[in-house]
Parts: structure tokens; sequence; C-alpha cells
């Protein structure tokens, strides 16, 4: 299993102003030093947190999309994050994986009530999983972090993404899940979040971190407004997993 080198960017977002948080973030990955395989952008990275959600919404294949997949071309890695995303049936809070390849989508399963979410969204209902440069990946955004059920290491997955707009106030809380689903599931676990604060005054503290299968901390960008390159280890993670097969003794379920 070969390694992999993934691209944490962690950044402010300007509200609901798409084309401005596309010229960010499109300088910060130009600015990279290092190639890289994967680059994490936070959820909602065109709009911020925002619940207006039909205003908001871009057509599947629209100009975020489209500004993914060029510079999956450009760049030959793979990007994620999530952007709201008109639907059949609605409007989805929809992580997106591009390739230079193609596209793949993962719609928010966990939607965060307390903010009428679930009012404005919906919900995603399947578990997906990418397959990228030998990496069994697992897609997942923000409040999805909450709920280890539907995130449980079946063998099926080497790497989890967390895709947030997480706010100071639960810092502690993003902090400490992350360590645990992978501590959990024997997998790498990346997640990341944005910095600075919104339009209704929330704040963010950043807190990205990435982690190894074992538990350790490989990255932790506090709320530096940055990028953070880290490489992932294969070969580690599968000897890891030799040697100390837990997961062999988890209890069986379904997910409805």
């Amino acid at each position: 299993m070969q390694d992999l080198n993934a691209t944490l960017i962690q950044c402010e977002l300007a509200w609901e102003q798409p084309e401005d948080n596309r010229q960010q973030i499109g300088a910060i990955i130009a600015g990279l030093e290092q190639a890289t395989d994967l680059i994490i952008l936070p959820e909602m990275f065109t709009t911020g947190f925002s619940m207006n959600a039909i205003a908001n919404a871009e057509q599947p294949g629209g100009a975020t999309e489209q500004w993914l997949q060029a510079l999956a071309r450009d760049y030959d890695c793979a990007l994620t994050g999530s952007v709201a995303v008109h639907g059949e049936d609605g409007v989805y809070n929809r992580m997106l994986f591009v390739t230079p390849e193609g596209v793949s989508y993962y719609d928010k399963r966990h939607l965060f009530r307390m903010a009428g979410e679930h009012k404005r969204y919906r919900s995603g209902s399947e578990r997906v999983i990418v397959n990228w440069r030998g990496w069994r990946i697992l897609l997942q955004v923000c409040y999805d972090l909450r709920f280890p059920v539907f995130s449980r290491n079946r063998d099926d997955y080497d790497l989890a993404l967390y895709v947030a707009n997480w706010p100071t106030p639960r810092r502690l809380h993003w902090r400490q899940l992350l360590l645990a689903r992978a501590i959990e599931n024997l997998a790498c676990v990346i997640g990341v979040n944005r910095v600075g604060s919104d339009a209704k005054g929330m704040g963010y503290s950043g807190d990205s971190l990435a982690i190894a299968a074992d538990g350790e901390l490989l990255v932790d960008m506090f709320d530096r407004k940055s990028a953070t390159q880290v490489r992932l280890d294969g070969t580690k993670l599968q000897h890891y997993r030799e040697s100390f097969p837990c997961h062999l003794d988890a209890d069986n379920f379904s997910v409805d």
C-alpha cells in the first residue's frame, strides 16, 4: 500500500461569495511548494455554513464542480469539500470528490438541527467510500462526526475524511471525536475545519487535524490560516492493523 500525500486547507470563508472563495482557495493551491495526491477543503467552502439553501445551491456540474475538475487536471490530484447542490427533490450539502478522471459525491446524512439545517437541506442516505491511489476513503461531513455507527469501519476503508464548519465553543468535541474515530476504526483520519467568523457572528477555531490509525497526531493546525501537507504512511497502517487486529472482534450490525 503506497503512501498518500494530503494537503489540508484551513481558511476563512467569505459569506455567500462563491467566486471570492474560489479565488482565495485557488491562490492557496497555486502557492503549494510540493506536489500532493489529495487536497481537502472545509464544509460549504464556497458560501460558509449558510441556511440560504435555494439561493446558494449550484446545479450538478456547476461552476464549482467545473473549477475543481480543472484544478484536479492541472495538479494531478483529487480535491474534496462540500457545497450546496440542487438535487431532484431539494438541496443537498454535498461533499464532492473530484479527480482528473471524474466526480464522486456524498450527501451529508446527519443534518445539524440546532442551526435548522434539517429544514433547509435534504438528508443523504448512502455511505460513500471512494478509491484513490490505493486508498479506500470514507467521505463524511461535520455533524456526521458525532455518529460513530455510521462511520464504523467494516474493513472497507483506510482513511476517513471529515470536512466541517465546526464552531469554537465545541472545539473540544471536534478534537476528541476525530481522535476517537481513528483509534476505534484502525484508520487514518483527517478533519478540515475553517477559521474566522461568519455573518452570524459565529467563530471557528480551525483545529484541523491529521491522525494515524494508532492515534498519533500527525498534524495540528490550531487556528492558523494556512495549507499544511502530511504524508500518510500506507505500510505503517497495514503493519499496525496486522499487529493489533481488534477489528476481528467487532460486533455485526446494519445501518438503515
